[in-house]
């Protein structure tokens, strides 16, 4: 709820665990949420639902969370932080600097930058990858079936 929530709303990939409640309550205390929400929210979930959320306090549960988008994944009480972990596992086994490129450039959306440059710099980001030792030892250590070994050049 809240602050809770806005943490959250700053995060990559949300888990909720399938009992949690999720609302921006602060419009009911005549304050709003401004750790990100109005501007998160809205672009996770759509301004119908972030409205909802912000000027009535509705709370959502997890199933709500999962199909509005404000959540990827709800898992049984008790699991959140092992799934958390799995995924964070999963994270490790990429590129830090394609997975860097990569958030910049969904960011992009999120800023109203217009899709042609956009675009643009997608292709820019992926040349500079390409010429890179990261790239050839992902090749690499796929051909060989090993876990690659990156040097984030």
């Amino acid at each position: 709820m809240g602050g809770g929530l806005e943490c959250a709303l700053a995060c990559d990939v949300r888990i909720a665990e399938e009992q949690a409640q999720m609302a921006l309550p602060e419009a009911g205390v005549g304050l709003l949420p401004c750790g990100c929400g109005t501007q998160t929210l809205p672009w996770l979930v759509g301004e119908g639902w972030a409205k909802r959320m912000i000027l009535t306090g509705e709370r959502v549960d997890a199933a709500t969370a999962l199909r509005i988008g404000l959540v990827e994944e709800v898992v049984p009480a008790g699991q959140a932080l092992d799934a958390a972990l799995r995924l964070a596992g999963r994270a490790c086994n990429v590129s830090p600097r394609a997975a860097a490129y990569s958030k910049q450039l969904v960011h992009l959306a999120r800023q109203g930058v217009p899709r042609g440059p956009a675009l643009a710099l997608e292709r820019e980001r992926f040349v500079d990858l390409f010429d890179g030792e990261d790239q050839r030892e992902g090749v690499n250590a796929f051909l060989q079936k090993r876990a690659p070994q990156w040097r984030n050049a």
